[in-house]
Order: C-alpha cells, then sequence, then structure tokens
C-alpha cells in the first residue's frame, strides 16, 4: 500500500508554483465535448480525477493528448453517450458530464457519481434543470437515462441552493440550447467564471458569471480554442497553512489573491504576515498562532468548507480555544479522528468542531478519509515531532499535483512509498 512518510517539525523555506484549479479543470475537460475540433487546455494538474476525465473522454470518442502541463481534447468524433459504472464511481464530478453529454448527443446515461464522502449531495438541482430545458429522464436499476427528443431549450431556472456544480452542469446544457437561459441564485465561484471564460473563448454567450445571476444566449456550436486554468486557491491554502503551522517562511507563485480574501484575511488574522505582489504571494508564519474564535464555511465569497480541514489543522496549535462550522456539508469532519491521534485536541458536535490548542504535536500511523481531511493529516504531520506514516493516499492524489515533491523543494522531511 502506498503511503506518505514524514519527519515533522522543521522550518520550511523556498518557493511553490500552484497548480491549476482542480474544481475549474474538470468541468472545463466535459465543456471540451461541445466543441467541435481540438482544444487546448494549459495549466492543467497532474492529478488521478484529470486522469478518470481523460479516460471518460476517450470512452465517449474523443482523443486526448498530454503535453506536459496542457492537454489537447479533439471531440470530432464522439460517439457514445453513455458512462461506464466503473468511471462514474471514481469521480464525484463526472456528474459533471451530464450536461455536455446532452447538449453534444441529446441524450445521456450515467449512473450515480462516486468520489469522497462528506454526506449526502444530491443530484436533484441538477436533474430538475435539465428537466426544465426539455430532458426526460428515468432511473432504472442505479442509471439514470436522460433524453431530450426535441433538443436542449433555454429556460428560467432558479436554484434552491448556489450549488457549483448544478451551475456548471446548467451552463455545459444552455451553451448550445435553443434559446436563452436564466440561472437564478447561481454559483458566485471564481471556478464558475473560468468555466465561462472557457465556453466563450470557444464560441458561447455567456454573462454575469461572478454574480448570482448567468444569462445564456444558445448557440448552436462551439469551436475550437485555447484555454488557461485558473491557480488552485485550495491548494494554495493548503501550502500557507503548512507554513503557519511550522512558523516558516515561504512564496507561492500562480496565485489569484482576489480569489482568496476571506482565506488570506483568516491567516492574517491568526498571527501571519502575508506580503501580496502580483500573482505571487509571501507568508511568514508566527511563532506562536493566535486563536480565531469561530470560523463559518459559506458560498463563496465567504470561507470555502475545502479549506476547512486545512484550517482546523494549522489552528490545532494555536493560543487558545477555536470553534468551526462547517454549514455545506454534514459529514465534512471525518478526518478529525485520525488528526487527533497526532495529538490535536478536536472536538466534534454535529456541524461545530471546537479546537482546543495544544503546545505540541506527535508523530503517529494515520489513514486519510477525504482529499482535503488527507492534506489537513500531511499539514499536521509538518509540524509533529517524530515520525508520521498517512495511508490511503489516493484521496490527496486526487487533488495534489506531485505535494510530495512542492514540499521536499521547501525543506519538509517528506517521502512517497509507493506500493
Amino acid at each position: 500500500m502506498a503511503e506518505i512518510v514524514i519527519k515533522g517539525n522543521k522550518k520550511l523555506s523556498g518557493k511553490i508554483t500552484v497548480q491549476g484549479a482542480k474544481n475549474s479543470v474538470l468541468p472545463v475537460l466535459a465543456g471540451t465535448l461541445l466543441c467541435d475540433g481540438e482544444c487546448v487546455i494549459h495549466n492543467c494538474p497532474h492529478i488521478s480525477d484529470v486522469d478518470i476525465s481523460f479516460k471518460i473522454l476517450e470512452f465517449l470518442g474523443c482523443d486526448c493528448k498530454r503535453q506536459d502541463k496542457s492537454v489537447i481534447v479533439d471531440a470530432s468524433c464522439v460517439n457514445a453517450f453513455s458512462i461506464p459504472d466503473s468511471l462514474m464511481r471514481e469521480m464525484r464530478s463526472s456528474v459533471m458530464f451530464l450536461g455536455a453529454i446532452i447538449g453534444r448527443m441529446g441524450k445521456a446515461v450515467i449512473s450515480s457519481p462516486g468520489g469522497c464522502e462528506l454526506g449526502p449531495r444530491p443530484i436533484d438541482l441538477h436533474l430538475s434543470a435539465l428537466q426544465k430545458m426539455g430532458v426526460k429522464i428515468t432511473e432504472e436499476h442505479g442509471n439514470l437515462y436522460c433524453d431530450a427528443p426535441n433538443g436542449l431549450c433555454g429556460s428560467e431556472i432558479h436554484l434552491n441552493f448556489p450549488s457549483v456544480g448544478a451551475t456548471e452542469n446548467i451552463m455545459l446544457a444552455a451553451a448550445t440550447a435553443k434559446g436563452t437561459t436564466v440561472i437564478h441564485n447561481a454559483a458566485r465561484e471564481p471556478e464558475i467564471s473560468d468555466l465561462g471564460d472557457f465556453l466563450n473563448s470557444a464560441g458561447a454567450r455567456i454573462c454575469g458569471c461572478g454574480s448570482d445571476t448567468i444569462y445564456i444566449n444558445g448557440v448552436r456550436k462551439l469551436y475550437s480554442t485555447c484555454h488557461t486554468i485558473i491557480p488552485d486557491r485550495i491548494v494554495a491554502a493548503t501550502y500557507l497553512s503548512c507554513a503557519a503551522l511550522t512558523g516558516s517562511k515561504i512564496t507561492l507563485d500562480n496565485i489569484m489573491p482576489s480569489h482568496m480574501v476571506s482565506i488570506l484575511s483568516l491567516f492574517r488574522e491568526s498571527g501571519s504576515n502575508i506580503a501580496v505582489s502580483g500573482k505571487s504571494l509571501t507568508i511568514t508564519g508566527p511563532k506562536i498562532l493566535c486563536r480565531v474564535p469561530t470560523i463559518r464555511s459559506l458560498v463563496y465569497p465567504g470561507f470555502p468548507t475545502d479549506a476547512g480541514p486545512l484550517i482546523i489543522a494549522m489552528l490545532s496549535k494555536a493560543d487558545g480555544t477555536c470553534v468551526f462550522v462547517e454549514n455545506i456539508f454534514e459529514n465534512r469532519f471525518r478526518y478529525v479522528d485520525e488528526l487527533n491521534r497526532l495529538g490535536t485536541k478536536i472536538k466534534v458536535e454535529g456541524k461545530i468542531a471546537i479546537i482546543e490548542g495544544v503546545p505540541s504535536l506527535s508523530g503517529a500511523s494515520c489513514k486519510c478519509t477525504d482529499l482535503r481531511g488527507g492534506a489537513a493529516l500531511v499539514t499536521a504531520a509538518l509540524a509533529a515531532d517524530g515520525e508520521t506514516n498517512i495511508t490511503e493516499i489516493s484521496h490527496i492524489l486526487r487533488g495534489y499535483d506531485d505535494i510530495v515533491s512542492n514540499l521536499q523543494s521547501v525543506g519538509a522531511d517528506i517521502k512517497l512509498i509507493k506500493e
């Protein structure tokens, strides 16, 4: 079994270039299905979720090639409209292909998607929106059969929650639908705007991304294009947490500070010095982290739920007690028991985690329960005395491009032991 081994309590120093955003590249790759010809996507991270996306695209008839941090997807010969259950189960974001497949083929067959078990994440918002656009949906034996016999038609859609996935799926379906689609209470995350920029560069007519109302005027077809994926703000938050918890100074390149306002504010509140210069920033961690009384995860531009585990790990050595309120996923704290193996004192009560700061952490054996929980274990292990062994690291590899080498480059004693 592959594992990450860390000998902690070492200062970090140096520079890390932040990868392209996982939560941006996946819907963009789905969007290449709508394009007639080759699409070149730059700043594409080497992560397992991208590998699964390639397998799905190739199964559907696309030709996919990678050239370092760029990928080329040619969707000229798409000839299938179903995704095998084996691929759907490997990645939660596989549901993102639904809108694009229907937009390209007029029908789709998928099963329930997999991914991290963070609690119920129903896709009813996706399905009800597609039904309003003319899709007939039936469910049999765990499969969803979707058919738009008269083609997709624009519609006015009100989301009762600003779901990122539902917003993206609607955008993909509506890009080549007949007429105009309006999404009310749309998600406002930077990844939404990145998808809109990609689709517009291919000939779509979308405006309002970044606001709570998005307008999509359907076009007949999309064309070849080039696009660069935005930096991953959660990966940036991971390395910031590593620096803050170890009292270190590191520089991050390829970031968008405007996407990280709530995150950077919290780091400053906890005592770190943050110096921003263009698309780079330098963090200097404090000798002793200050307590942050209460943090609440919220939809963008609030504090992101995905950064919660990293911040909880960081605040485990703060001077005092902190409270984290999780408002997005009801089962987000599954990693806490593993984190406590390292000596943290975290108590979970429903959607609330109470973090009592401790003077030191100690190495231990632990396992990943999900993507960001796994990154939280890495963060805490870097500040722990002794050696930490982290197993079930496939979760981490879903979203982090060479996290081991990046941390080695700034002085961490960390290594990947392969199976």
